[in-house]
Protein backbone atom coordinates (compact mmCIF):
# COMPACT_ATOMS: atom_id res chain seq x y z
CA UNK A 1 0.00 0.00 0.00
CA UNK A 2 1.35 3.24 -1.02
CA UNK A 3 1.51 6.36 1.35
CA UNK A 4 5.07 7.60 1.31
CA UNK A 5 5.81 11.15 1.70
CA UNK A 6 7.54 11.54 -1.32
CA UNK A 7 4.97 10.37 -2.95
CA UNK A 8 1.86 11.74 -1.46
CA UNK A 9 3.62 15.30 -1.99
CA UNK A 10 2.23 14.96 -5.00
CA UNK A 11 -1.20 14.35 -4.59
CA UNK A 12 -2.77 17.21 -6.03
CA UNK A 13 -5.16 20.27 -4.61
CA UNK A 14 -7.96 19.49 -6.06
CA UNK A 15 -7.79 16.00 -4.05
CA UNK A 16 -7.00 17.63 -1.14
CA UNK A 17 -10.13 19.91 -1.59
CA UNK A 18 -12.37 16.61 -2.44
CA UNK A 19 -11.02 15.15 1.21
CA UNK A 20 -11.88 18.09 2.97
CA UNK A 21 -15.31 17.91 1.47
CA UNK A 22 -15.67 14.12 2.59
CA UNK A 23 -14.76 14.71 5.65
CA UNK A 24 -17.12 17.50 6.64
CA UNK A 25 -20.05 15.65 4.82
CA UNK A 26 -19.21 12.36 6.94
CA UNK A 27 -19.17 14.09 10.30
CA UNK A 28 -22.23 15.99 9.14
CA UNK A 29 -24.29 12.53 8.34
CA UNK A 30 -22.84 10.52 11.31
CA UNK A 31 -22.54 12.89 13.98
CA UNK A 32 -18.31 12.05 14.22
CA UNK A 33 -15.25 12.89 12.23
CA UNK A 34 -14.21 9.76 10.19
CA UNK A 35 -11.19 7.06 11.98
CA UNK A 36 -10.29 6.41 7.92
CA UNK A 37 -9.94 8.13 5.17
CA UNK A 38 -8.68 6.73 1.76
CA UNK A 39 -7.96 7.77 -2.10
CA UNK A 40 -7.92 5.63 -5.48
CA UNK A 41 -7.92 6.98 -8.73
CA UNK A 42 -9.21 6.27 -11.99
CA UNK A 43 -7.67 5.58 -15.20
CA UNK A 44 -6.43 6.40 -18.97
CA UNK A 45 -5.02 3.89 -21.08
CA UNK A 46 -2.38 5.77 -23.93
CA UNK A 47 -2.72 2.68 -25.75
CA UNK A 48 -3.81 -1.26 -25.76
CA UNK A 49 -7.80 -1.59 -25.87
CA UNK A 50 -9.89 -4.29 -25.45
CA UNK A 51 -6.54 -6.51 -24.80
CA UNK A 52 -6.25 -6.43 -21.39
CA UNK A 53 -8.55 -10.14 -21.28
CA UNK A 54 -6.73 -11.59 -24.08
CA UNK A 55 -3.75 -11.88 -22.81
CA UNK A 56 -2.45 -8.36 -23.94
CA UNK A 57 -0.14 -5.65 -23.45
CA UNK A 58 -1.74 -1.79 -21.85
CA UNK A 59 0.10 0.96 -21.01
CA UNK A 60 -1.89 2.93 -18.80
CA UNK A 61 -1.71 5.64 -15.33
CA UNK A 62 -3.33 6.48 -12.66
CA UNK A 63 -4.80 9.80 -13.57
CA UNK A 64 -5.01 12.75 -10.91
CA UNK A 65 -9.25 11.87 -10.42
CA UNK A 66 -10.44 10.49 -7.22
CA UNK A 67 -12.52 8.61 -5.30
CA UNK A 68 -12.09 9.39 -1.96
CA UNK A 69 -13.86 7.32 1.15
CA UNK A 70 -13.81 8.28 4.18
CA UNK A 71 -14.63 5.19 7.48
CA UNK A 72 -16.04 5.38 10.79
CA UNK A 73 -16.90 2.23 12.92
CA UNK A 74 -20.31 2.07 13.32
CA UNK A 75 -21.89 2.30 17.10
CA UNK A 76 -23.10 -0.91 18.48
CA UNK A 77 -26.63 -0.48 17.40
CA UNK A 78 -25.93 -1.01 14.24
CA UNK A 79 -25.33 -4.51 12.79
CA UNK A 80 -25.34 -3.85 9.14
CA UNK A 81 -22.84 -1.60 7.18
CA UNK A 82 -24.23 2.26 5.86
CA UNK A 83 -22.50 3.58 3.10
CA UNK A 84 -23.28 6.76 1.36
CA UNK A 85 -22.66 8.36 -2.36
CA UNK A 86 -22.27 12.50 -1.67
CA UNK A 87 -22.31 12.94 -5.53
CA UNK A 88 -25.31 10.79 -6.07
CA UNK A 89 -26.74 11.43 -2.70
CA UNK A 90 -28.10 7.65 -2.12
CA UNK A 91 -27.01 5.18 0.49
CA UNK A 92 -27.11 1.39 0.91
CA UNK A 93 -27.19 -0.74 3.87
CA UNK A 94 -25.08 -4.00 3.22
CA UNK A 95 -24.26 -7.11 5.74
CA UNK A 96 -20.17 -7.55 5.93
CA UNK A 97 -20.42 -9.90 3.43
CA UNK A 98 -21.73 -7.66 0.86
CA UNK A 99 -25.30 -8.95 0.79
CA UNK A 100 -27.71 -5.86 0.44
CA UNK A 101 -30.37 -5.75 3.52
CA UNK A 102 -32.85 -4.32 1.05
CA UNK A 103 -32.73 -5.04 -2.37
CA UNK A 104 -35.62 -2.70 -3.23
CA UNK A 105 -33.63 0.84 -2.09
CA UNK A 106 -29.72 -0.80 -3.21
CA UNK A 107 -28.13 1.87 -5.93
CA UNK A 108 -26.70 0.53 -8.71
CA UNK A 109 -23.70 1.61 -7.45
CA UNK A 110 -23.83 -0.48 -3.99
CA UNK A 111 -22.94 -3.34 -6.40
CA UNK A 112 -19.24 -2.69 -6.89
CA UNK A 113 -19.11 -2.06 -3.11
CA UNK A 114 -20.60 -5.39 -2.55
CA UNK A 115 -18.54 -7.00 -4.35
CA UNK A 116 -15.22 -6.07 -2.44
CA UNK A 117 -16.89 -6.98 0.90
CA UNK A 118 -17.74 -10.35 -0.38
CA UNK A 119 -14.38 -10.76 -1.56
CA UNK A 120 -12.76 -9.58 1.84
CA UNK A 121 -15.35 -12.34 3.59
CA UNK A 122 -13.82 -14.36 1.00
CA UNK A 123 -10.09 -14.22 2.56
CA UNK A 124 -11.62 -15.00 6.18
CA UNK A 125 -11.52 -10.72 7.14
CA UNK A 126 -13.73 -9.91 9.31
CA UNK A 127 -15.13 -6.40 8.63
CA UNK A 128 -17.32 -4.54 11.01
CA UNK A 129 -20.03 -2.73 11.01
CA UNK A 130 -19.14 0.75 9.34
CA UNK A 131 -20.48 3.81 8.33
CA UNK A 132 -18.83 4.96 5.27
CA UNK A 133 -19.29 8.41 2.64
CA UNK A 134 -17.65 9.00 -0.31
CA UNK A 135 -17.33 10.87 -3.51
CA UNK A 136 -15.60 11.16 -6.63
CA UNK A 137 -14.06 13.17 -9.22
CA UNK A 138 -13.84 10.34 -11.85
CA UNK A 139 -16.28 11.10 -14.34
CA UNK A 140 -18.92 8.54 -14.82
CA UNK A 141 -19.41 6.86 -17.48
CA UNK A 142 -16.40 7.98 -19.97
CA UNK A 143 -13.99 4.85 -19.71
CA UNK A 144 -11.87 5.99 -17.20
CA UNK A 145 -12.54 3.96 -14.68
CA UNK A 146 -15.15 5.16 -12.21
CA UNK A 147 -16.09 1.65 -10.86
CA UNK A 148 -12.64 0.32 -10.72
CA UNK A 149 -11.80 3.21 -8.77
CA UNK A 150 -14.68 2.52 -6.36
CA UNK A 151 -13.60 -0.87 -6.20
CA UNK A 152 -10.26 -0.09 -4.75
CA UNK A 153 -11.02 2.95 -2.79
CA UNK A 154 -13.60 0.56 -0.71
CA UNK A 155 -10.65 -2.39 -0.65
CA UNK A 156 -8.22 0.38 0.58
CA UNK A 157 -10.55 1.36 3.59
CA UNK A 158 -11.42 -2.71 4.40
CA UNK A 159 -7.57 -2.34 5.05
CA UNK A 160 -7.13 0.10 6.92
CA UNK A 161 -10.48 -1.14 9.17
CA UNK A 162 -8.94 -4.31 9.41
CA UNK A 163 -5.27 -3.32 9.90
CA UNK A 164 -4.40 -5.66 6.93
CA UNK A 165 -2.42 -4.77 4.01
CA UNK A 166 -3.18 -7.13 1.32
CA UNK A 167 -0.75 -8.35 -1.25
CA UNK A 168 -1.36 -5.77 -4.39
CA UNK A 169 -1.75 -8.38 -6.77
CA UNK A 170 -4.45 -9.94 -4.43
CA UNK A 171 -6.09 -6.72 -3.76
CA UNK A 172 -6.65 -6.01 -7.38
CA UNK A 173 -7.71 -8.94 -8.66
CA UNK A 174 -10.44 -8.89 -5.64
CA UNK A 175 -11.86 -5.92 -7.14
CA UNK A 176 -11.56 -7.35 -10.77
CA UNK A 177 -13.78 -10.21 -9.34
CA UNK A 178 -16.05 -7.96 -7.48
CA UNK A 179 -16.64 -6.27 -11.26
CA UNK A 180 -17.28 -9.81 -12.71
CA UNK A 181 -19.76 -11.16 -10.27
CA UNK A 182 -21.90 -8.33 -8.55
CA UNK A 183 -21.19 -6.27 -11.87
CA UNK A 184 -21.68 -8.48 -14.64
CA UNK A 185 -18.83 -6.80 -16.81
CA UNK A 186 -16.08 -9.62 -17.70
CA UNK A 187 -13.42 -6.78 -17.69
CA UNK A 188 -9.73 -7.70 -17.84
CA UNK A 189 -7.04 -6.66 -14.90
CA UNK A 190 -6.16 -3.31 -16.31
CA UNK A 191 -8.55 -0.90 -14.72
CA UNK A 192 -8.18 -2.15 -11.22
CA UNK A 193 -4.11 -2.56 -11.75
CA UNK A 194 -3.91 0.73 -12.93
CA UNK A 195 -5.75 1.83 -9.22
CA UNK A 196 -3.85 0.36 -7.37
CA UNK A 197 -0.18 0.39 -8.67
CA UNK A 198 -0.62 3.81 -10.28
CA UNK A 199 3.02 5.73 -10.02
CA UNK A 200 3.40 9.54 -9.84
CA UNK A 201 5.60 9.94 -13.22
CA UNK A 202 5.01 6.83 -14.65
CA UNK A 203 3.04 4.83 -17.14
CA UNK A 204 3.05 1.12 -16.66
CA UNK A 205 3.32 -1.56 -19.34
CA UNK A 206 1.51 -4.15 -17.76
CA UNK A 207 1.62 -7.52 -19.22
CA UNK A 208 -2.44 -9.27 -18.70
CA UNK A 209 -0.64 -12.78 -19.41
CA UNK A 210 1.87 -12.77 -16.51
CA UNK A 211 0.85 -9.45 -14.21
CA UNK A 212 3.88 -8.43 -14.81
CA UNK A 213 4.34 -4.50 -14.49
CA UNK A 214 7.35 -2.48 -16.47
CA UNK A 215 7.93 1.16 -15.43
CA UNK A 216 7.59 3.75 -18.45
CA UNK A 217 8.79 6.97 -17.70
CA UNK A 218 7.00 10.05 -18.36
CA UNK A 219 8.12 13.24 -16.85
CA UNK A 220 8.52 15.24 -19.66
CA UNK A 221 7.01 18.79 -18.58
CA UNK A 222 6.75 19.53 -22.41
CA UNK A 223 3.96 17.30 -22.97
CA UNK A 224 0.84 15.93 -21.00
CA UNK A 225 -2.30 13.82 -21.86
CA UNK A 226 -5.21 15.74 -22.49
CA UNK A 227 -8.56 13.42 -21.73
CA UNK A 228 -11.39 14.76 -23.34
CA UNK A 229 -14.88 13.61 -22.62
CA UNK A 230 -17.42 13.41 -25.37
CA UNK A 231 -20.52 12.93 -22.88
CA UNK A 232 -22.01 10.40 -24.69
CA UNK A 233 -22.82 7.87 -21.56
CA UNK A 234 -22.11 3.83 -22.14
CA UNK A 235 -23.07 1.02 -20.00
CA UNK A 236 -20.59 -1.68 -20.92
CA UNK A 237 -23.19 -4.26 -18.85
CA UNK A 238 -25.68 -3.75 -21.74
CA UNK A 239 -24.16 -6.45 -23.58
CA UNK A 240 -21.87 -5.30 -26.00
CA UNK A 241 -18.68 -5.70 -23.44
CA UNK A 242 -19.52 -9.65 -23.22
CA UNK A 243 -19.91 -10.33 -26.70
CA UNK A 244 -16.96 -8.53 -28.09
CA UNK A 245 -15.04 -10.64 -25.32
CA UNK A 246 -17.35 -13.52 -26.60
CA UNK A 247 -16.12 -13.13 -29.91
CA UNK A 248 -12.55 -13.16 -28.99
CA UNK A 249 -12.61 -16.41 -27.78
CA UNK A 250 -14.60 -18.31 -30.12
CA UNK A 251 -12.17 -16.38 -32.87
CA UNK A 252 -9.08 -17.87 -30.70
CA UNK A 253 -10.90 -21.66 -30.57
CA UNK A 254 -11.05 -21.68 -34.19
CA UNK A 255 -6.97 -20.47 -34.69
CA UNK A 256 -6.45 -23.44 -32.26
CA UNK A 257 -3.46 -21.31 -30.34
CA UNK A 258 -3.89 -21.31 -26.59
CA UNK A 259 -3.00 -17.70 -26.21
CA UNK A 260 -3.46 -14.30 -28.47
CA UNK A 261 0.67 -13.79 -27.95
CA UNK A 262 0.68 -17.06 -30.19
CA UNK A 263 -0.69 -15.83 -33.00
CA UNK A 264 0.31 -13.94 -35.82
CA UNK A 265 -1.10 -12.14 -38.44
CA UNK A 266 -0.06 -15.22 -41.11
CA UNK A 267 -1.79 -17.71 -38.70
CA UNK A 268 -5.67 -15.38 -38.96
CA UNK A 269 -5.01 -15.46 -42.37
CA UNK A 270 -4.65 -19.05 -42.44
CA UNK A 271 -8.05 -19.39 -40.83
CA UNK A 272 -9.60 -16.36 -42.49
CA UNK A 273 -12.43 -19.11 -44.65
CA UNK A 274 -13.08 -20.36 -40.80
CA UNK A 275 -14.01 -17.04 -38.84
CA UNK A 276 -16.67 -15.24 -39.59
CA UNK A 277 -16.22 -11.88 -40.79
CA UNK A 278 -16.81 -10.42 -36.91
CA UNK A 279 -14.03 -12.78 -35.88
CA UNK A 280 -12.01 -11.94 -38.45
CA UNK A 281 -12.24 -8.56 -37.71
CA UNK A 282 -11.96 -9.03 -33.83
CA UNK A 283 -8.95 -11.05 -34.55
CA UNK A 284 -7.11 -8.39 -36.52
CA UNK A 285 -7.74 -5.95 -33.92
CA UNK A 286 -6.35 -8.03 -30.86
CA UNK A 287 -3.03 -9.19 -32.95
CA UNK A 288 -2.66 -5.70 -34.22
CA UNK A 289 -2.98 -3.87 -30.51
CA UNK A 290 -0.71 -6.39 -28.94
CA UNK A 291 1.97 -5.40 -31.38
CA UNK A 292 1.07 -1.47 -31.25
CA UNK A 293 1.28 -1.08 -27.65
CA UNK A 294 4.74 -2.82 -27.03
CA UNK A 295 5.56 -0.61 -29.61
CA UNK A 296 4.64 2.72 -28.31
CA UNK A 297 6.36 1.85 -24.76
CA UNK A 298 9.71 1.62 -26.65
CA UNK A 299 9.21 4.56 -28.76
CA UNK A 300 7.79 6.70 -25.57
CA UNK A 301 10.97 5.25 -23.25
CA UNK A 302 13.32 6.32 -26.05
CA UNK A 303 11.14 9.84 -26.61
CA UNK A 304 10.44 8.73 -29.88
CA UNK A 305 6.97 10.73 -29.71
CA UNK A 306 5.75 10.82 -33.45
CA UNK A 307 5.62 7.28 -33.76
CA UNK A 308 3.52 6.69 -30.41
CA UNK A 309 1.59 8.98 -31.68
CA UNK A 310 1.27 7.18 -35.35
CA UNK A 311 0.60 4.24 -33.05
CA UNK A 312 -2.35 6.24 -31.04
CA UNK A 313 -4.44 7.03 -34.40
CA UNK A 314 -3.76 3.51 -35.72
CA UNK A 315 -5.46 2.07 -32.25
CA UNK A 316 -8.21 4.29 -32.80
CA UNK A 317 -8.55 3.56 -36.42
CA UNK A 318 -8.69 -0.56 -35.58
CA UNK A 319 -11.13 0.03 -32.68
CA UNK A 320 -13.54 2.00 -34.69
CA UNK A 321 -12.91 -0.30 -38.30
CA UNK A 322 -12.55 -3.84 -36.45
CA UNK A 323 -13.55 -3.64 -33.03
CA UNK A 324 -16.35 -1.44 -33.74
CA UNK A 325 -16.18 0.18 -30.37
CA UNK A 326 -16.06 3.54 -31.00
CA UNK A 327 -19.07 6.07 -31.96
CA UNK A 328 -19.44 9.21 -34.38
CA UNK A 329 -18.53 11.44 -31.39
CA UNK A 330 -15.26 10.07 -30.43
CA UNK A 331 -14.26 9.80 -34.10
CA UNK A 332 -14.83 13.73 -34.82
CA UNK A 333 -12.55 14.02 -31.50
CA UNK A 334 -9.86 12.05 -33.04
CA UNK A 335 -10.67 13.64 -36.59
CA UNK A 336 -10.69 17.05 -34.60
CA UNK A 337 -7.10 16.41 -32.82
CA UNK A 338 -5.44 15.16 -36.26
CA UNK A 339 -6.67 17.69 -38.38
CA UNK A 340 -4.97 20.07 -36.04
CA UNK A 341 -1.62 17.87 -36.50
CA UNK A 342 1.90 17.86 -34.81
CA UNK A 343 2.20 21.81 -36.17
CA UNK A 344 -0.51 22.40 -33.66
CA UNK A 345 1.49 20.60 -30.73
CA UNK A 346 -0.81 17.09 -31.27
CA UNK A 347 1.12 14.44 -31.32
CA UNK A 348 -1.45 11.38 -31.70
CA UNK A 349 -5.20 10.85 -30.42
CA UNK A 350 -7.92 7.84 -30.02
CA UNK A 351 -10.52 6.62 -27.98
CA UNK A 352 -9.48 5.22 -24.80
CA UNK A 353 -12.03 2.98 -22.39
CA UNK A 354 -14.40 0.33 -23.46
CA UNK A 355 -16.33 2.40 -26.08
CA UNK A 356 -19.42 3.32 -27.31
CA UNK A 357 -18.92 6.93 -26.13
CA UNK A 358 -16.64 7.80 -23.15
CA UNK A 359 -13.30 9.66 -23.89
CA UNK A 360 -10.42 10.10 -26.16
CA UNK A 361 -6.79 10.43 -24.90
CA UNK A 362 -4.56 12.91 -26.68
CA UNK A 363 -0.59 13.36 -26.33
CA UNK A 364 -0.08 17.02 -27.24
CA UNK A 365 3.08 19.37 -26.21
CA UNK A 366 1.50 21.44 -22.75
CA UNK A 367 1.84 24.96 -24.35
CA UNK A 368 -0.02 23.99 -26.96
CA UNK A 369 -2.75 22.00 -24.96
CA UNK A 370 -4.97 25.59 -23.85
CA UNK A 371 -5.64 26.29 -27.84
CA UNK A 372 -6.28 22.79 -28.72
CA UNK A 373 -8.98 22.79 -25.51
CA UNK A 374 -10.50 25.72 -27.13
CA UNK A 375 -10.96 24.59 -30.63
CA UNK A 376 -12.23 21.12 -29.46
CA UNK A 377 -14.87 22.49 -27.13
CA UNK A 378 -16.31 25.05 -29.99
CA UNK A 379 -15.96 22.40 -32.87
CA UNK A 380 -17.35 19.48 -31.08
CA UNK A 381 -20.16 21.48 -29.81
CA UNK A 382 -21.03 22.79 -32.95
CA UNK A 383 -20.84 19.46 -34.63
CA UNK A 384 -22.76 17.60 -32.27
CA UNK A 385 -24.48 20.06 -30.01
CA UNK A 386 -23.23 18.60 -26.69
CA UNK A 387 -20.72 20.00 -24.76
CA UNK A 388 -17.44 18.24 -24.21
CA UNK A 389 -15.24 18.34 -20.97
CA UNK A 390 -11.67 18.71 -20.73
CA UNK A 391 -8.70 18.12 -18.70
CA UNK A 392 -5.05 16.99 -18.64
CA UNK A 393 -3.26 15.30 -16.28
CA UNK A 394 0.03 13.43 -14.96
CA UNK A 395 0.55 10.00 -14.24
CA UNK A 396 -0.62 10.24 -10.87
CA UNK A 397 -0.69 8.45 -7.00
CA UNK A 398 -2.64 4.85 -6.98
CA UNK A 399 -4.26 4.21 -3.71
CA UNK A 400 -3.29 5.10 -0.40
CA UNK A 401 -4.26 5.65 3.09
CA UNK A 402 -4.79 9.92 3.22
CA UNK A 403 -5.61 9.19 7.26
Amino acid sequence: MMNSSDELDAVSETLAQLVTRVRHTHEEIYGQPPEFVVAAPGRVNLIGEHIDYNDGFVLPMAIERYVVMAGSRAGSGHAQSRFHSISMDSDALLASDGSPVDHLDTPGWACYVQGVLAGFAGVGLDVPPLDVSFDSTVPLGGGLSSSAALEVATATLLEAVTGTTLDMREKALICQKAEHDFAGVPCGIMDQFSSVFGRAGELMLLDCRSQEITAVPFTDDGVTLLITNSNVKHELNGGEYAERRSQCDSALKIIGKPSWRDVTRDDIQMCRDQLSGSEYQRASHVVGEIQRTTRAAEALSASRLTEVGELMYASHDSLSRDFEVSCRELDLLVDLARGVGEAGGVIGSRMTGGGFGGCTVTLVKTESAPALIDRLMKEYEAETGVKPSCFTSCPALGAHIVS
